[in-house]
């Protein structure tokens, strides 16, 4: 797998995090600790992408 290939995989991963967090927070009860972990595993996305690309 070539850098961008795998720097896109990086961002679909994140932007499907994202949508979970977002169905997630607008439950009329959020499992905070289900957010919490997405929110880390959404961080360590975006710190590997930002890392990969510098």
């Amino acid at each position: 797998m070539n850098l961008e290939s795998h720097v896109n995989s990086l961002n679909a991963k994140h932007a499907e995090i994202e949508e979970i967090i977002a169905r997630e927070e607008h439950r009329p009860c959020p499992d905070t600790m289900r957010l919490a972990q997405l929110k880390k595993q959404k961080l360590r996305l975006k710190e590997e992408m930002a890392r990969l690309r510098h």
